[in-house]
């Protein structure tokens, strides 16, 4: 009965959140003489209201499923791995070079590339691992630095090393090594299908698998676990690894199954927001895998990227001020500015479900998180 009213918890906490953050919206949106039930029907519409729009929200929400499945086993395993957007930008930039010059296509190529960028990612999760273990680094810090060091060599790579002529972007990868969509008219490619899969083997090594255990004991109980012979420090650093390498596979199909090519923004902001849905996720694998496709309903918003006759853009139009003179006229909306706002409010959303009462673990990840993600400068202090 008690184990029925904890399953039971998990899911209805949540749950409540989810329809509490909409009534919040709600309001807001209310106040600012707008009618929110027709955002919710737009927004909903434009996410599963065709074929074509439902191809369009898994494709958005697969990245975002390999970087929240990256945050989601490094916690199970006791280490805090916010570096999921390096190792998700080194798996893409692995990836793109071999699928670039390997010469190797067909099934082989892509197989080719995203190995590639597995072992990429692991690579990069690997550092912070080692220094914690070997020097007692604060691995939050060394993964969060390691972040724009990914981004600064990749803007190497698509302005100087290998810059497609006079565009700052490389070329793209020969057709042979795209990744095939799963079904004709629909966006979404076979990268889904692996995230999906990536997720269900996680649960099952986790939590049916004695490696799994000894992986989640070192993170639950660090002297416990070496009492009983547990190698606590072999534990971190392949959890860093395995987690690192999780991100650079989706890196890789992000590049041969979506964008194809190393271009400015590439992957921007895919870390931290996966973080964000572990948490509402409440670190479970499948449920954050569950989460992504509800964060998929809002759009990648970017400094380049502008969504016009979108219904949050039109209803923040009132708000703020269209950029005079844009081509998309007066439906447009500088989306950098309702980013913000978003991200704002999805922290709230994030300290509603995560119940940080008896958790202080997950409070502290929560709060740093925060001031290093999502809310703006300011919102917290001390």
């Amino acid at each position: 009965m008690e184990k029925l009213k904890r399953s039971l918890g998990s899911f209805v906490v949540p749950l409540l959140s989810i329809i509490l953050a909409f009534v919040i919206g709600g309001i807001i949106m209310a106040a600012l003489g707008a009618n929110p039930f027709d955002a919710v029907k737009y927004l909903f519409q434009g996410a599963f209201g065709s074929k074509a729009n439902i191809g369009t929200t898994l494709t958005k929400a697969t990245p975002l499923m390999f970087t929240s499945l990256c945050a989601c086993f490094a916690y199970k395993c006791g280490v805090f791995n916010l570096g999921g957007e390096g190792q998700f930008l080194m798996g893409s930039i692995a990836a793109f070079v071999t699928a670039y010059f390997s010469g190797v296509t067909g099934f082989a190529g892509v197989l080719l590339a995203l190995l590639a960028g597995t072992l990429a990612g692991g690579i990069w999760g690997m550092i912070p691992g080692l220094l914690k273990i070997g020097r007692g680094q604060n691995e939050m810090i060394i993964s969060i630095m390691l972040n724009y060091v990914a981004t600064l060599f990749m803007g190497v790579l698509y302005t100087s090393w290998i810059r497609d002529a006079s565009v700052p972007q490389t070329p793209a990868v020969d057709d042979l090594v795209k990744l095939p969509r799963v079904i004709t008219g629909m966006r979404f490619t076979w990268g889904f299908v692996i995230a999906v899969v990536v997720g269900l083997v996680l649960y099952y090594v986790l939590f049916w698998t004695s490696g799994g255990f000894k992986l989640r004991a070192g993170g639950y109980n660090m002297t416990a676990s070496r009492f009983n012979g547990i190698h606590v420090k072999r534990c971190m650093l392949t959890s860093f690894i395995i987690s690192g390498a999780i991100a650079g596979l989706g890196g890789g199909a992000e590049l041969l199954g979506t964008q194809f090519r190393l271009i400015n923004g590439f992957g921007a902001g895919y870390g931290f927001d996966g973080v964000a849905m572990a948490l509402i996720g409440q670190l479970h694998p499948i449920a954050a895998a569950q989460v992504q496709r509800q964060r998929a309903l809002r759009p990648r918003c970017g400094q380049d990227e502008l969504q016009p006759v979108h219904p949050l853009g039109v209803l923040c139009a009132k708000v703020q001020p269209v950029r005079a003179g844009h081509k998309f006229g007066a439906a447009a909306l500088p989306l950098n500015d309702l980013d913000v706002h978003l991200k704002t409010f999805l922290s709230v959303f994030c300290l509603i479900v995560q119940p940080l009462p008896g958790s202080c673990q997950c409070g502290l990840l929560l709060h740093k998180f925060l001031r290093f993600g999502i809310l703006p400068e300011g919102a917290f202090h001390g």
